[in-house]
Parts: C-alpha cells; sequence; structure tokens
C-alpha cells in the first residue's frame, strides 16, 4: 500500500519545524516532516543564531518584526528557554557608499517602527569598547536585535508540532517525486513512497539538488561558511552587541564564556565541503585582531563549517513551484533564514491553505521572479 498524507515537509530544520507547527495549529490534517539527518542537525544547527531587524527591504523588516514576536515571547509560547541575548547589532561602516546605502535603510526601518539609529564613531567606541574606530565613517545600531540558539529554537518548534500530531521521521532522505501530467503525486523515500496532497521543499542548501530531482531548477547554491569560538575570554564585556564590519562581513559577539565569530570568504565557490579551512580561519583571526586588537590575546576554542544557502538577489524563495502543481518550497535565504523561521512558518501555512500570507505578503519572494526577471536584491546580508 501507498501511504497518503496531505503534507509533506522535506527538512527539519528551523523553517521546516516551523512550518510543521504553523500548518497543525490550523489543523491542516496528516503532516509528516522528512528529514535526511536529525531534527536541528542541519544548516540550522551551525548558524551563528543572530537575530536582526536591520534589514534593505520592506519584506525582510516585516519578517523579522514578525519573528520577534516569536522570539522575545518563546519560553512563554513554547516552554523553552532559547538563551536569548538582545544586546543589539552594531555595524561598522568604512566605505561611503555603504554608508549612504545603510542611511537609505535606516530611514525604511524607522517607518516600519524598528528602533535602530545612526551612531558616529564615538558613541561607536561607547557600545563596543574593543573596537578600533579611527577609520570608521559611522555605523548603524539596534538594541532590540541579538541572538539566541537555534538548536533550541528549533526543537522548541518540533515538539510544540509533534505535541499537535506532527509526524517526524529522522535519517528518512528523499529520493525522488512521482510527478505525472505536471502534478505532483509521491515523495519517493528508501522507506517507499509518500502520496500527498502537497510537499513543501524545506531543505536549505540541499533545495537545489531536490529542484533537480523534481525537474525544476531551484536556484539555490550551498556555499560554506565557517565560524569559531575563543577560549574563556573576560577581557571585552559580555553585553556587547554583535558587532560587524560591513566591508569585510567580519562579526563577533559574546557566547557563553568566550565569543563566537567569523567572516565569509568572497572567492569562496559554491559547494557540499564541510571541512575547516586553515588558512581562511588564520585569516578570519587576523581580521578580528585588526579590528579588535584585543583579541589577540584570545584562544581559539574550536571552529565549524556549515552552508549559506544562496540565491541571485539573497532573498529566498517562497511560494508554489512553477511547473509542478502541489510543490512549494521555502528555502535560499542567504545567511538569514534562521532569524527569520517563525515568520516564515506562519506566512507559507497561510498561503498553503489559504491562498496567501496575510500576516506579511511574501509575493515579491515568489519562486518565479528568477525566471522573470524580478530580482529583489537585500542589501544588508553578511
Amino acid at each position: 500500500m501507498v501511504e497518503s498524507v496531505d503534507f509533506v515537509i522535506i527538512g527539519a530544520g528551523i523553517m521546516g519545524c516551523s512550518l510543521a507547527y504553523h500548518l497543525a495549529e490550523r489543523r491542516a490534517g496528516h503532516i509528516v516532516v522528512l528529514e535526511r539527518d536529525e531534527i536541528a542537525r542541519g544548516a540550522t544547527a551551525d548558524a551563528a543564531g543572530g537575530i536582526r531587524l536591520q534589514f534593505s527591504t520592506e519584506t525582510n523588516i516585516r519578517l523579522s518584526l514578525l519573528s520577534f514576536e516569536y522570539w522575545e515571547h518563546f519560553s512563554e509560547l513554547f516552554g523553552t528557554d532559547i538563551g536569548l541575548h538582545q544586546y543589539g547589532y552594531l555595524f561598522l561602516l568604512t566605505n561611503p557608499q555603504h554608508v549612504e546605502a545603510f542611511q537609505q535603510s535606516l530611514e525604511l526601518q524607522q517607518a516600519l517602527g524598528v528602533p535602530a539609529r545612526w551612531v558616529n564613531p564615538e558613541e561607536i567606541a561607547r557600545l563596543q569598547p574593543a573596537v578600533r574606530t579611527d577609520d570608521l565613517l559611522g555605523g548603524t545600531y539596534c538594541p532590540r536585535d541579538g541572538w539566541c540558539d537555534p538548536y533550541s529554537a528549533t526543537m522548541g518548534f518540533a515538539r510544540a508540532a509533534r505535541e499537535l500530531g506532527v509526524e517526524f521521521r529522522e535519517r528518512c532522505p528523499v529520493i525522488g517525486f512521482r510527478i505525472e501530467q505536471d502534478r505532483l503525486h509521491a515523495v519517493l523515500t528508501p522507506e517507499g513512497p509518500v502520496s500527498c496532497g502537497v510537499a513543501v521543499i524545506c531543505a536549505g542548501p540541499y533545495t537545489g539538488e531536490l529542484g533537480k530531482l523534481a525537474g525544476v531548477e531551484l536556484p539555490v547554491l550551498p556555499y560554506r561558511r565557517m565560524s569559531f569560538v575563543t577560549e574563556p575570554f573576560d577581557l571585552v564585556p559580555k553585553t556587547v552587541p554583535m558587532t560587524i564590519e560591513f566591508e569585510t562581513s567580519l562579526y563577533f559577539h559574546p557566547e557563553g564564556d568566550g565569543f563566537l565569530f567569523g567572516m565569509s570568504n568572497p572567492d569562496e565557490p559554491p559547494g557540499f565541503n564541510k571541512t575547516v579551512d586553515p588558512e581562511w580561519m588564520a585569516r578570519t583571526v587576523e581580521a578580528l585582531c585588526r579590528r579588535a586588537p584585543v583579541f589577540e590575546h584570545a584562544r581559539i576554542r574550536r571552529g565549524w563549517a556549515g552552508f549559506y544557502e544562496v540565491t541571485p538577489d539573497d532573498n529566498p524563495l517562497l511560494g508554489w513551484v512553477d511547473g509542478v502543481e502541489g510543490l512549494a518550497v521555502a528555502a535560499g535565504f542567504s545567511g538569514h533564514g534562521f532569524m527569520h523561521g517563525p515568520a516564515v512558518g506562519r506566512c507559507m501555512a497561510e498561503l498553503l491553505l489559504e491562498g496567501a500570507a496575510r500576516s506579511v505578503d511574501i509575493s515579491p519572494f515568489d519562486p518565479g521572479r528568477f525566471r522573470r526577471g524580478r530580482l529583489i536584491q537585500e542589501q544588508n546580508v553578511i
């Protein structure tokens, strides 16, 4: 017998777990989540955990505002402590072109109710005493921004979804789709086919590969990103903001008794390599010590690599997939997927069940925009 369900969600990271919860909360029927690894062990587990309101596009700002309604009340909503620290995001700017772009974004953010503000080098020194400010032109700061634990947050959504009847199948990869006359009929797994009315790809960096299995192009490419954590380090206060040197993408913030830091490699080709590159680690450490010389006294405890799921305009694919009726996608967040997980899960559930997302209009991120040439570039990508 072919098993039949209402919804199949592919991927049990923050996106898949959030979507499963929001569908189940709306009594959407029999929902199964298929995960090639384990819940919260994919790209979500490798995320730095940042959550921010500072974006350059209205849709992303609104998704952040909605997600913060969950992040700031997570323990009340789900009974889970996610280790939320709201010490802010501080962007450091050294390029005049970036100054102009960030000031334009700041106007939009403030118009939408985001408590972000422009900060001069003197205020930057007060907010973040570890950094050199002699070459800074200024920056932006939002005290409501911060970071939390991605694993705890994802498991919070997963537990809530399970309590509402969602079935999670770990170590169960998707190996294909049964599509007839441009209509999805089943998702194929090593355990057998799962017939469904709707399947949603929430597979992060593996989204493009799954699209190929369905015979469609989903322009999502995996790019390696490395993060590092120091040994216990008390020469910088643990209440400083997440600090980002925008020109280089260097970032660092307190993490436990140490600091977490990283920097993207602009020359990194796409691929699924998850090893730590010692050469890039050394360059990242050099950049950190150049911006914040006090870290010359720190020692690295460990490092790891994960993936960004990058699209041509650094914005996600949210909605129905052209060419295959019954197939949808929520992926390609280019580094800001974790922070938007709560809102996207809710908006996608509304789209699937009601025909449109009511909480935030996500139609600008329709997957078909790339084919139509209607890209929407997000500027504030780290």
